[in-house]
């Protein structure tokens, strides 16, 4: 069975920086595509970032130049980098597993990331 497990949310203030961390168990690390979403209160959830194996990455327009997603294969883990962060960033952060071989998803828990004065 496929388990992500996230870390790394919390309260920032505007600004600041997090590191998000997402390691992945019960499968090969290397047969998904790995990506960060998240969901404000009242508002769907929204894609940003995605890495594939081999490191190629897509940062979406609302993150770009401020976020950074990496894996590290070895760990199987994904981390998001964010920083200058936005009290318009302040969301549920979930990790998210696409198989590349089939259309399976997996889903983290969800890491609560609040940015305010």
């Amino acid at each position: 069975q496929v388990q992500l497990v996230e870390s790394g949310g919390g309260l920032v203030q505007p600004g600041g920086s997090l590191r998000l961390s997402c390691k992945v168990s019960g499968s090969t690390f290397s047969q998904y595509t790995m990506g960060w979403y998240r969901q404000a209160p009242g508002k769907e959830r929204e894609l940003v970032a995605t890495v594939r194996n081999g490191g190629i990455t897509v940062v979406f327009d609302s993150v770009k130049d401020r976020f950074t997603i990496s894996r590290d294969d070895a760990e199987s883990t994904v981390h998001l980098q964010m920083n200058s962060l936005k009290p318009e960033d302040t969301a549920v952060y979930y990790c998210v597993a696409f198989a590349v071989f089939s259309r399976d998803r997996y889903w983290g828990q969800g890491t609560q990331v609040t940015v305010s004065s």
